[in-house]
């Protein structure tokens, strides 16, 4: 049997009860708020229930009744998934480059241009900039994902363990791990010389590659299989960890990882998750 899951921030019973009887659920809950849950549904549905809720603003899912619940930890990506911000982008702009980093990463995230490259590429582009821009930038402009707090609240309250695994930079990394008390954490280290970034990262690049395998090395040190993973991403760096765990989660990302992903969420927040975890 399958679920269907409907989330909105601003929904109408009508619309929700619509939806259910197109897909031909037999019954309906509410997990939590702004979620329903439609019950015994049928996936021949599919386009109508696509159609209707990108014309009402609601994230749906279909997923099966058999799917693993006993969800044991929750992995994300950062930038633009924990956090609003392009860190990169943020940096750059404090050397007037922001437009031509930014052209480059939105490249690098639909996939376009291997990670590796495009990182080569615009870590070199903040060569000599002063090392305190990054203090500034997690000051001055760094934010939560709306429901990231709520997220991770919730996942702490249930035991689960969470791992933020960046293709950024651990500054910022460790910087959350010690402020949202996370469990694990994996990024890039920039190099800095003598108070200036050289343009350079120090060590193996965070790719899509190493974002698989922390993943599934921290299943393995928790004694857990990587069906009992979610796993968060927006960009094309992210689907390879995002196909190892047993629920993958696209988070306002782009149109190749939504349509990968299990679960796209395009309009409630980082909490929207909760729904799929009977929390």
């Amino acid at each position: 049997m399958t679920t269907l899951t409907l989330q909105g921030l601003h929904s109408d019973p009508a619309v929700i009860e619509r939806i259910a009887a197109v897909a031909g659920a037999n019954k309906i809950d509410t997990p939590r708020d702004h979620a329903w849950r439609c019950h015994g549904v049928s996936l021949d549905a599919k386009a109508q229930v696509d159609a209707l809720c990108s014309e009402h603003q609601l994230d749906y899912a279909f997923l099966p009744d058999d799917r693993p619940r006993d969800i044991k930890l929750i992995a994300m990506d950062m930038d633009s998934t924990l956090i609003t911000i392009e860190c990169i982008d943020e940096i750059a702009d404090m050397q007037g480059l922001k437009k031509e980093v930014s052209e480059i990463t939105e490249a690098a995230m639909r996939g376009e241009i291997d990670f590796p490259q495009s990182l080569a590429r615009r870590v070199a582009l903040l060569q000599g900039l002063d090392a305190g821009a990054l203090q500034r930038v997690y000051d001055e402009r760094l934010q939560l994902s709306p429901g990231a707090q709520t997220m991770l609240d919730g996942a702490r309250a249930a035991g689960i363990k969470t791992l933020l695994v960046s293709g950024g930079f651990t500054f910022f990394t460790d910087r959350l791990r010690q402020r949202l008390s996370l469990d694990f954490t994996l990024a890039n280290q920039l190099e800095v010389v003598q108070g200036k970034l050289t343009g350079k990262v120090i060590g193996s690049v965070v790719d899509a590659e190493e974002k698989r395998n922390k993943l599934l090395a921290v299943c393995a040190e928790l004694g857990i299989s990587p069906s009992q993973a979610v796993a968060m991403g927006d960009g094309a760096n992210d689907l390879r960890m995002m196909d190892a765990a047993g629920l993958s989660v696209a988070f306002r990302a782009k149109p190749a990882v939504r349509e990968k992903a299990d679960v796209a969420l395009n309009y409630v927040g980082l909490d929207g998750v909760l729904a799929f975890l009977d929390l």
